[in-house]
């Protein structure tokens, strides 16, 4: 994947539109962009991500990905928990799971190209209220069934005793704080950059914004080290690693399984898991769970 910088012209020349247009997907639609030297720049492969995040009206898929009784592949937004039921799952089931971590968004785009069996996901949608819907309709052909991982208390990951004094998404602006941030596409960067739009800060006034690492765990670690001061993440990277804690709210973490997949034995047996109580003792020494939806199915037909 090319980590090239794009100029404003040589973007509007990419997108094929003229350069005030340019401006206005910054401004509009989200189109990815730094400002260095007060000159901004486009990272390419950002640009090709926001592409086909906007791309609507795929063809569907008539490849069925191949079926085998004892593998199933996951693919999304990494989770401290879910990869301790993995590691339950392959121990005891005779079965294998495999997971890719993509994101939450890449989760789906694998899931329609039929790369999975299940998406693991947490994108919360405009109202603040709903998750994974919105997106996976656009997205998918036809809906897959959603079925309940847990709820999550997602907020800021700080130093221990938070020597900086950081209570809330405005003390990012203070110029002597580093931030280590999540991709475009994680739900966790969807969450973060929501709350710095209600509170009317632009990602460019924060050092280190565009500083991006790849899952939960790592923007702990870059914290633990002292390479940054404050990230977006979620409460157990928190409680494994000694670090405070700023809670900005609990999400819904979903599991999202193409419908041709459902009742396969490797799947069935995985979801039962969720309803075990080896599953919620799991989550309660983690911390930062909430399992009392878990293994509900959200889609199709039940209410929440």
């Amino acid at each position: 994947m090319s980590r090239d910088l794009l100029s404003t012209r040589e973007v509007a020349g990419f997108l094929k539109v003229n350069e005030k247009m340019v401006y206005a997907l910054v401004a509009e639609k989200g189109l990815p962009a730094t400002k260095v030297t007060g000159k901004w720049l486009f990272p390419k492969h950002l640009v090709e991500q926001w592409i086909e995040n906007n791309t609507t009206n795929f063809p569907q898929s008539i490849d069925r990905l191949s079926s085998y009784n004892d593998l199933i592949i996951f693919a999304g937004s990494n989770d401290i928990l879910l990869d301790k039921l993995l590691s339950l799952y392959n121990r005891n089931s005779g079965s294998l799971a495999v997971f890719g971590n993509l994101g939450s968004m890449g989760g789906i785009h694998a899931l329609r190209r039929n790369l999975c069996h299940i998406a693991a996901s947490h994108l919360m949608q405009e109202n603040e209220k709903e998750y994974n819907f919105d997106i996976a309709s656009k997205e998918l052909a036809s809906m897959p069934v959603v079925v309940n991982f847990c709820r999550r208390q997602q907020g800021l990951l700080l130093a221990k005793g938070n020597p900086k004094g950081l209570h809330s998404v405005d003390d990012l602006l203070r110029k002597a704080v580093q931030m280590v941030n999540r991709p475009l596409g994680t739900g966790t960067r969807l969450l973060f950059d929501n709350e710095l739009k209600k509170a009317g800060i632009r990602g460019e006034q924060i050092e280190g914004y565009d500083r991006e690492v790849n899952k939960q765990l790592d923007v702990g670690l870059e914290i633990l080290s002292g390479r940054a001061d404050i990230g977006p993440g979620i409460e157990a990277v928190a409680r494994l690693l000694n670090l405070d804690f700023i809670p900005i709210r609990w999400e819904r973490f979903d599991l999202l399984v193409h419908k041709d997949y459902f009742f396969d034995k490797a799947i069935q047996q995985f979801l039962a898991l969720l309803h075990e109580q080896k599953f919620r003792t799991l989550a309660d020494e983690t911390g930062g769970y909430d399992h009392t939806l878990s293994g509900k199915m959200i889609f199709p037909g039940q209410e929440q």
